[in-house]
C-alpha cells in the first residue's frame, strides 16, 4: 500500500518530466500523454498565449496547481488561464483555482477528465473548463458551478465567458 504524502513532501521530489498530481495524499501517474495530444497542447498554448500577450490579460501555463493544500490535492492541468487580477496566487506554484483549466482527452483520460477533474474544478471555484475531445475535434466548454456545456466543432466559434475577446474557431486548435 502506497504512502500518504504531503504537499510539501511532494514538491520536494526530484523534478520530473512524467505526469503526477496528488490526489488527496497520493501520487497518481497517468501515461504519458501521445504525440497528437501534445500536438493539440502546443496548439493551443500558441494560439491562447499570443491572445492573452496582446491584450495583457493574465498568463497561459501549465504547472502544478494546489487546489487544496490541508486535503494534499495537487493537479496538473494540460494548460490553464489565470488573469492579471488573480497572479498573486501564483508563486513557486499556483496555490489556487485557475480561471481557466483546459484538459485534451486521452482514451485513458478521459473518464476521470469528465467526472473527478470536473468535479474538483467546480468545487475550488475554476470559472471555466475546456475539454478538448481530438477523436471529434470537438471543444466543450463546461461554466464553473452550472451543468451547463457548449460544444463546439468546425468553423464554430468558440465562445468563453473568461476570455470574451477570444477570436477562435474550434477548427484552429486542431490544426
Amino acid at each position: 500500500m502506497q504512502k500518504k504524502t504531503t504537499v510539501d513532501e511532494y514538491f520536494a521530489f526530484p523534478e520530473s518530466n512524467r505526469p503526477m498530481e496528488l490526489v488527496y495524499g497520493y501520487v497518481h501517474e497517468p501515461a504519458m500523454p501521445t504525440f497528437g495530444h501534445e500536438a493539440i497542447l502546443l496548439r493551443l498554448a500558441e494560439l491562447l498565449r499570443g491572445h492573452v500577450r496582446e491584450h495583457n490579460l493574465g498568463e497561459v501555463c501549465r504547472a502544478d496547481v494546489v487546489l487544496d493544500r490541508d486535503l494534499a490535492l495537487v493537479v496538473q492541468p494540460d494548460l490553464f488561464f489565470i488573469s492579471t487580477e488573480r497572479l498573486g496566487i501564483v508563486s513557486d506554484r499556483v496555490w489556487g483555482a485557475p480561471d481557466l483549466v483546459i484538459e485534451i482527452l486521452s482514451p485513458g483520460t478521459e473518464h476521470r477528465d469528465r467526472t473527478l477533474k470536473l468535479a474538483w474544478y467546480r468545487r475550488y471555484g475554476v470559472k471555466e473548463y475546456w475539454i478538448v475531445v481530438p477523436r471529434d475535434r470537438r471543444v466543450e466548454i463546461v461554466a464553473g458551478s452550472t451543468e451547463a456545456t457548449q460544444s463546439f466543432t468546425g468553423d464554430d466559434a468558440i465562445r468563453s465567458s473568461v476570455l470574451p475577446n477570444l477570436a477562435l474557431t474550434a477548427k484552429a486548435c486542431f490544426e
